[in-house]
């Protein structure tokens, strides 16, 4: 089963709790520049859009790491696949980084690659969004709610210009 973070950037509000969070999770302080998801505030257009590892089944960060330090692993509570870092294996060569198209990948204060691991399947991000715009959901029914929000949106513009 693959699990991931389901992002719903219509009620996101970019109060910083998920960074705080996830910061708090894996370094023991609120720290949104340690945070392994993100959000970018766009003011003008009173938007802000989270990202996070989409923990891909073809990861370009797995396939470049030269001393295979980034694998798919399978948490035991949730059964989500997920891509994890072995810290005693990384070198810190930054390669990952490089290569995830997405920027979701760095290398932290201690040397080594670092990313969403989805917090061993209870990702703190979801768990203490206020406004539940992130959710943990098998990757088809992500698709799927996209799909279906993308419908109604399309539907309601359409109705609007008759």
């Amino acid at each position: 089963m693959t699990q991931m973070i389901v992002i719903d950037i219509g009620k996101c509000t970019g109060c910083g709790t998920c960074e705080l969070m996830c910061s708090f999770r894996h370094h023991g302080e609120f720290n949104p520049r340690k945070a392994r998801i993100h959000k970018t505030v766009f003011l003008y257009d009173e938007l802000a859009v989270p990202v996070v590892c989409s923990q891909c089944e073809d990861a370009w960060c797995e396939r470049i790491c030269p001393a295979g330090a980034i694998a798919h692993t399978i948490e035991p509570t949730s059964g989500a696949a997920v891509l994890k870092v072995d810290e005693q294996i990384c070198v810190g060569c930054r390669m990952c980084m490089l290569a995830c198209p997405f920027g979701n990948i760095a290398v932290g204060a201690k040397g080594h690659a670092e990313k969403c691991d989805l917090c061993d399947g209870d990702p703190q991000c979801v768990k203490f969004c206020p406004r539940g715009a992130l959710h943990f959901a098998d990757s088809e029914r992500g698709e799927g709610e996209k799909r279906r929000k993308l419908a109604t949106a399309l539907a309601a513009s359409y109705k609007e210009s008759e």
